[in-house]
């Protein structure tokens, strides 16, 4: 276990520390709020006081790191004769004593489990020596170094403004000045936030976007994008557009999907939709993250191409917005729904604070949330009822 950027885990000496709790070549980092490493050692029968793997479980992928005098012996193996995973992914990097693996939490052929408080990631590494020069004798056995990662689910992962929990979920942006929003995942009568995090395919995910507009003039809220991905990075790949183009809900325009905005609002500053249940093709963890563009606008301010909520009604072939009229939504038919423009500035009525939209994205009145992970299962390993596109 070693030190990693994101604080997530205690240095060797913490683990070697508590070396009395465990086994002979295994170690952890036992804060049960932050991702730990457990790394086992013992086929190395290394003769070195230093871990000669060590491990980083950071927020979307691990760093294995390999001490090149991997037995303790003083012979060097080769970064060739190492590789990660089922999928013997090979090194990313190798400089002096160290070779290097960067891998998503997802890649080499890891494995995903759970268990009633953690996300526990497996994979391996694997020493494989080639052959020596004399093919009749050998100097080194291969070795197999088990490797996990460990996530609290009900704990926080990120030291970010948005912070991910596993269950149940809610992200808010929230300090004196700005508004908290939140996006949470409902029961199918949204009675209260929904327990589980786990779906089959087939279901359909209730999410329920709000902003806390206590101290405010009256808002009204709304979605302005959505997006799915397998990790908590928006910008990563595959992904998959919810709603685009300024409060455009495009995946109800799938033939197998009957995604929509719930009409009418429970109140101003709150929104519902509901989305199919999909996974990504070709990703064994089956997890999904979807990240949420929040904003608002006054409540008393008409609906327009660029504050909207708009569903595909299949029935009658068009687009039909939550509040306002119907050709605020005629924008999502050509995608291009246009860009900001000015809408006034604060303003102060005795005690409170008006809000008013700018020309530029302010973090006062808007804030990107995130939900997740999703686990989606589906009735066999190799059906996919739903096939995301990369972009």
């Amino acid at each position: 276990v070693s030190y990693n950027p994101w604080g997530f885990l205690r240095g060797e000496s913490d683990a070697r520390q508590r070396g009395a709790d465990f086994p002979f070549g295994q170690s952890r980092a036992v804060s049960q709020a932050s991702p730990w490493a457990w790394v086992d050692v013992s086929q190395l029968q290394a003769a070195s006081p230093l871990h000669p793997v060590a491990v980083q479980c950071q927020e979307a992928q691990m760093v294995v790191t390999v001490h090149r005098d991997l037995f303790g012996t003083g012979r060097l193996v080769r970064a060739a004769e190492l590789t990660l995973g089922p999928a013997a992914c090979r090194p990313t990097g190798a400089a002096g004593s160290a070779v290097t693996f960067t891998a998503g939490l997802h890649e080499c052929g890891s494995t995903l489990r759970l268990t009633p408080d953690t996300l526990v990631y497996s994979t391996h590494l694997n020493y494989n020596p080639a052959p020596a020069g004399n093919p009749v004798i050998i100097r080194t056995s291969p070795a197999v170094v088990p490797i996990e990662c460990h996530y609290p689910r009900r704990e926080n992962v990120s030291s970010d403004a948005v912070q991910p929990t596993w269950v149940p979920f809610r992200s808010t942006l929230s300090s004196e000045e700005r508004l908290a929003f939140s996006l949470r995942l409902m029961e199918d009568d949204w009675s209260a936030e929904r327990a589980s995090s786990v779906f089959q395919l087939g279901e359909l995910l209730h999410f329920q976007a709000g902003v806390d507009a206590e101290n405010h003039a009256p808002l009204r809220l709304f979605v302005d994008s959505c997006v799915a991905t397998p990790s908590p990075d928006r910008n990563s790949f595959p992904q998959y557009a919810l709603i685009d183009f300024s409060g455009c809900l495009i995946d109800g325009q799938l033939d197998d999907a009957t995604s929509t905005f719930i009409s009418p609002r429970p109140r101003q500053d709150v929104l519902q939709f509901v989305v199919d249940a999909f996974k990504f093709t070709g990703n064994s963890s089956n997890l999904i993250y979807v990240t949420c563009h929040l904003k608002v606008s006054l409540a008393d301010q008409a609906p327009n191409p660029l504050n909207k909520a708009c569903s595909f009604d299949k029935a009658r072939g068009l687009w039909a917005p939550v509040e306002g009229t119907r050709d605020i939504c005629s924008c999502c038919e050509v995608r291009n729904c246009g860009s900001r423009r000015p809408h006034g500035s604060f303003q102060r009525q005795g005690e409170r604070f008006r809000r008013e939209l700018s020309s530029q994205p302010d973090p006062l009145k808007e804030a990107d949330v995130v939900v997740g992970p999703l686990l989606i299962h589906s009735w066999q390993d190799h059906s996919v009822l739903r096939t995301p596109s990369k972009g």
